[in-house]
């Protein structure tokens, strides 16, 4: 390793912990490969050993590289990336609402994002009645203490432990009740999702707000994720208006941020001439 320059302008555990991302990236450093330890790398950089344990920091925050108790720091293989494109993708989830339950089934919004089939993934869903508080209460307009039907989504990739996302939804219980089948979270995955069981219910969507926010993981999130220390998680808090203006379901999805990617693409009117 060739020593870090110090006249760069970056602090110079970010220039190592960059040139040690290039030999990931590359390849130099495969997937599982130990990582020099502190003092070789300390060595063969120049730098003390306090900027070193910043640059493997860094590379851990960036998901490169994870530290196992005992054994020493590792090269991660590349893990499954999710990109969003909420604009397009919410549109997309709308037009097959009105497609048959064969052409529903072939494809599912995860499948969008990433580019997996249904065959790649695993699929979790967990159904519970609450009553709505404070905060949700005002989200959703309706009273405190309104009952609610929860539903706790994940899924990953049948190559990897950890889920892709997490997404917390809530609707109006008495609302979703007027179809039995939208109680049961054996039914999940649900062909065409939410905006089809929607539909079930002679709903059609006119808006989806996204109110996106950056934060440090819960523990829960954290073990539950496979999110490393420091790396924090993007929550899309998403509500959806029917087209009378009624709000019908409130999600708050759970991304970790260190291998997500939200896209919004505006088409802007052009000047009048």
């Amino acid at each position: 390793m060739t020593g870090v320059q110090g006249r760069d302008w970056r602090p110079r555990y970010l220039q190592l912990a960059e040139e040690l991302r290039a030999k990931i990236v590359s390849g130099e450093l495969a997937p599982g490969t130990l990582m020099p330890s502190e003092t070789e790398l300390a060595d063969t950089s120049g730098l003390s050993r306090t900027s070193v344990r910043n640059a493997i920091r860094q590379l851990r925050e960036w998901g490169l590289v994870r530290a196992e108790q005992g054994r020493g720091t590792y090269v991660r293989a590349p893990r499954q990336r999710v990109r969003r494109r909420n604009t397009e993708r919410y549109q997309w989830e709308k037009d097959r609402v009105l497609l048959d339950e064969d052409e529903r089934l072939k494809t599912g919004a995860t499948e969008h994002d990433t580019g997996l089939t249904v065959d790649d993934l695993k699929f979790h869903a967990e159904y519970s009645r609450v009553e709505a508080d404070a905060e949700m209460a005002a989200a959703l307009q309706v009273e405190p203490g309104t009952s609610l039907l929860r539903r706790v989504y994940w899924t990953s990739s049948r190559h990897e432990n950890a889920p892709l996302t997490v997404s917390y939804s809530y609707l109006p219980y008495d609302l979703v009740a007027a179809n039995p089948d939208l109680l049961d979270a054996g039914k999940e995955p649900w062909p065409g999702g939410t905006q089809h069981q929607l539909y079930t219910l002679g709903i059609e969507l006119d808006r989806i707000d996204d109110e996106i926010r950056a934060r440090p993981p819960s523990p829960d999130e954290a073990e539950l994720l496979d999110i490393d220390p420091g790396v924090s998680v993007l929550t899309v808090r998403k509500t959806s208006a029917d087209t009378t203006g009624r709000i019908v379901e409130v999600a708050d999805v759970v991304m970790p941020g260190d291998r997500t990617e939200l896209v919004y693409t505006h088409k802007l009117q052009r000047w009048k001439t």
